[in-house]
């Protein structure tokens, strides 16, 4: 196959939705149904022996949430299928926001009886500015539920864009009977069944067939006057619209029971488009481009904490990708001959020989690789979009035991080059500082420095509310800043000076006082500065 073969065979979408919507559960279904495993894993069932294939980390075993994105490649169809699974919960939106920057698709889970909640506006908001197309999948069709009018039409009010049902329940909860298939015109027939995928689904034919009409009576006579009103008023399916973010196809089903999954995965195949192209600082990537170029969206330590790895997750851009072949970290200007590089089923992991634009592939190293890092054949590159939010909680942390120092100091490190947690370090001395989104944050950190770094820390309110990154085009301003305010500036993880305020007067006076200093609420790798904070 050519290069562009290669690429157009590529889908790399992500699953966004609010928590409990059932995100990781349609996800272990959607491998279900690719084949890439043969049984699902029970979400909630924390005691039992399977957990979400998704959710690999113990912590997400003993809560039944995920709080770290997973990479997942499978195929289906004649495509390969990348499928990053990412935290539904607030805390973890960070990674979410980075994990969107990665993909080319969004596919967005709603629990049928909430409807739209305020994480899934969040996510969308993302989606939009990024222009990610976006297929709704509305879960929970077994339960007692809202109207499947009703929550079309919040679904396009609250979201601002067209919907275009593709599939249609036919009942709910204890009357659910099934969905149609409007651009088929069958019916498939709902049988509960939740771990494993039988080839022997009943269909049966059109509106029309008198045998349905019998069979499931006045369920399928309201479910055909909705089908046909339905059908008056939505527009048809464009694919410019939908790839523009204009309008979402919609679909309904049943995750734990399987049911609707094998249309969604269709979809996928279908309407999600192959790897765009991509913006560079210096110039626009197209994906059928000879040369490699990729860039890390995501860095996950201790996926085998046997070894203590750190894999560094990178979303190939362009070209063509071998093992051992010269690849240049734009950032540090240092060339390395990745050998050991791998694509995962979560936490499971194969050895690659080669992958194409639209691939997920994880680099094996030990701090090399930053967040945000571009990786090339040669060629200088930065790809930009890469976000840092300005966390809005702070903890000290000091560790329990003195001994275990050196572990504590490694671990934070790690965890916060990996952007589990923001770890800043004053520059007049004194305890570390942790910056994070939500408290789950601090939860999460606390735990797997226990049980990934063998050191018990010691959490505690600072007296910080706010933090951001300060610039300045003359560097002997920044110095001048930098010395005046000792007492509160900090560095982070990748050493940029940080501002921090118990009050957003404080910030206020200092930029009074120090026009020629920039204060950001966001950052990039690039040192590209946004100043709009989401949601």
């Amino acid at each position: 196959m050519t290069t562009a073969d290669e690429v157009s065979r590529r889908r790399t979408f992500a699953i966004i939705s609010h928590p409990d919507a059932g995100k990781t559960t349609l996800t272990e279904k959607l491998l279900l149904y690719a084949g890439a495993i043969h049984i699902a894993g029970s979400v909630k069932a924390r005691k039992a022996s399977r957990y979400a294939t998704s959710d690999w980390m113990e912590i997400e075993k003993q809560r039944g949430i995920s709080v770290a994105s997973s990479v997942m490649q499978m195929e289906y169809r004649d495509c390969v299928l990348n499928l990053l699974d990412t935290p539904g919960h607030r805390d973890f939106s960070e990674d979410t926001y980075r994990v969107l920057t990665a993909v080319d698709a969004a596919l967005m889970v709603i629990d049928a009886a909430n409807g739209i909640e305020p994480q899934t506006l969040r996510l969308l908001d993302v989606c939009r500015a990024q222009k990610t197309p976006v297929i709704t999948f509305v879960n929970k069709m077994d339960r007692e539920v809202r109207e499947p009018l009703d929550l079309a039409d919040e679904i396009e009010r609250t979201l601002g864009m067209p919907v275009v049902p593709c599939t249609w329940p036919v009942g709910m909860g204890k009357s659910f009977k099934g969905v149609f298939d409007l651009r088929t015109k069958r019916m498939r027939v709902f049988r509960p069944g939740e771990d494993r995928v039988g080839g022997d689904d009943e269909i049966m034919e059109g509106l029309d067939d008198p045998a349905c009409a019998e069979r499931f009576g006045d369920t399928f006579a309201r479910a055909r006057h909705d089908i046909e009103l339905v059908g008056g008023v939505s527009p048809e399916y464009d694919r410019g619209a939908f790839l523009a973010g204009g309008q979402t196809p919609l679909f309904f089903g049943s995750a734990i029971n399987n049911f609707g999954v094998r249309e969604v995965l269709d979809a996928l195949v279908e309407f999600a488009p192959p790897p765009r192209p991509r913006a560079a600082l210096q110039r626009t990537v197209d994906p059928v481009e000879p040369k490699f170029a990729g860039v890390v969206f995501k860095i996950q330590a201790n996926m085998d904490p046997g070894h203590r790895d750190r894999i560094a997750f990178i979303r190939v851009c362009s070209g063509h990708f071998e093992r051992g072949m010269r690849l240049t970290n734009c950032r540090t200007g240092r060339e390395f001959r990745p050998n050991s590089v791998v694509s995962f089923l979560s936490q499971r992991r194969e050895l690659v020989e080669d992958a194409w634009a639209g691939d997920v592939i994880g680099i094996p190293n030990h701090g090399a690789l930053q967040l945000g890092d571009t990786l090339t054949e040669g060629e200088e590159l930065q790809f930009t979009g890469l976000p840092f939010f300005a966390p809005e909680l702070f903890q000290t942390v000091e560790i329990a035991d003195p001994l275990r120092s050196k572990q504590l100091r490694a671990g934070l490190a790690q965890l916060g080059e990996e952007g589990a947690i923001q770890v800043f370090r004053p520059i007049a001395g004194g305890s570390l500082l942790l910056g994070a989104v939500g408290n789950l944050q601090f939860d999460v950190v606390a735990h797997r420095l226990r049980h990934e770094y063998g050191c018990e820390a010691r959490l505690a309110p600072a007296r910080y509310t706010m933090a951001r990154w300060v610039s300045a085009a003359d560097p002997r301003e920044m110095k001048r800043f930098i010395e005046a305010n000792a007492h509160r500036v900090a560095h982070d993880a990748v050493e940029a000076p940080t501002f921090l305020a118990s009050h957003k007067a404080e910030i206020e006076v200092a930029h009074e006082h120090w026009p020629a200093v920039r204060f950001h609420a966001l950052r990039e790798h690039a040192g590209l500065v946004f100043h709009r904070h989401p949601g």
